[in-house]
């Protein structure tokens, strides 16, 4: 249960980063209107917060969130951008992700 919750934090944190990000390129890069930039900070400030409501330290928990950003980003830009994510892509973001989940979810002595 701790591996599901831990995991679904690193999911949402990661949304509310790539999701807010992303209105603030939609504003400034595509000219969409000032709201979008302001709704993005907002949900970019939410992540900051949604990523204390993990267990471990900072270094942990951000060094091991870049690997669910990674894969998540691919992801959104899949579905939002129409972005095809190349064998190396998807190759290179679960091996990042295999990496990080080695980082944060091993054993501790």
């Amino acid at each position: 249960m701790q591996l599901l919750k831990s995991v679904s934090i690193f999911i949402l944190a990661g949304l509310c980063e790539i999701g807010g990000g992303y209105l603030v390129w939609l504003w400034l890069k595509e000219e969409k209107p000032f709201w979008y930039g302001v709704l993005g900070g907002i949900i970019l400030m939410l992540y900051g917060v949604v990523a204390t409501f993990q267990t471990s330290n900072f270094a942990k928990v951000y060094s091991t969130y870049g690997g669910f950003f990674i894969v998540l980003s691919l992801l959104w830009a899949y579905k939002m951008d129409n972005y095809t994510p190349t064998k190396y892509d998807i190759i290179g973001a679960l091996i990042a992700l295999l990496g990080v989940c080695i980082i944060y979810y091993s054993p501790r002595h």
